[in-house]
C-alpha cells in the first residue's frame, strides 16, 4: 500500500511553486504563504477526492476558493463599503502594469469571469481540460468562456464599446 504522506509530500513539492504563483497574482504578496498553507491543509484533508494526474487544477480550485474567502474577510474588515464589492479570484491588473499599461487598463475593464479564465489558460498555462477542473465546469464551457474572454479583451484593446468586436454586430448570448 502506497504511503499517503509520501505521495502528498511529492504533490506538495511539485505544485507549491505553481500554487504560490497563482496566489501571488491574486493577493498581496504578504498573504501568499498563509494562503498556500491553507490550500495544502485543505488538500491534505480532502486528498481522497482528487484523481491522480489532476492535482494541480484541483489545487487551483481550492486556491480560488481561498482567495475568494480571503477577499470577503478583507471586505468585512474594510467596513460597509467593502460589503458592496464583489470578491473574485481573478488576478489584479498590477501584474500587467509593468509590461503594458494599455493591456493593464483593458484587463481592469474585463469582468472577473473573463480575467479568471484568461489567467488560468494564458498566465498559468493550464490546458483547457485542467482549467475546467479548476473552475468546476466542463471543458466545453471553458473553451466557450475563453473564446468570449479573448474577444472581450481584443475589443477592449481596440477601444471598442464593451461587448462589440471591431465592426461586428453584437448578437444576444445563447446562454
Amino acid at each position: 500500500m502506497p504511503d499517503a504522506r509520501a505521495e502528498f509530500e511529492d504533490v506538495y513539492r511539485r505544485h507549491l511553486p505553481a500554487v504560490s504563483a497563482y496566489l501571488a497574482r491574486r493577493v498581496h504578496r504578504d498573504d501568499v504563504e498563509d494562503l498556500a498553507a491553507d490550500v495544502f491543509a485543505i488538500a491534505w484533508r480532502k486528498r481522497a477526492h482528487v484523481t491522480a494526474g489532476e492535482e494541480l487544477p484541483w489545487l487551483y480550485r481550492i486556491a480560488g476558493y481561498q482567495v475568494a474567502n480571503h477577499r470577503r474577510r478583507a471586505a468585512r474588515r474594510a467596513g460597509a463599503l467593502g460589503l458592496l464589492s464583489a470578491p473574485d479570484s481573478a488576478p489584479a491588473a498590477d501584474i500587467l502594469l509593468d509590461a503594458d499599461p494599455g493591456l493593464a487598463d483593458a484587463w481592469r475593464r474585463l469582468p472577473a469571469r473573463h480575467r479568471e479564465v484568461l489567467a488560468l489558460v494564458v498566465l498559468d498555462e493550464m490546458p483547457v481540460a485542467q482549467a475546467a477542473i479548476a473552475l468546476g465546469v466542463s471543458a466545453n464551457a471553458v473553451s466557450i468562456r475563453l473564446h468570449r474572454a479573448r474577444k472581450a479583451l481584443a475589443s477592449e484593446l481596440a477601444g471598442d464599446a464593451p461587448g462589440s468586436a471591431s465592426g461586428e454586430r453584437s448578437l444576444p448570448s445563447a446562454t
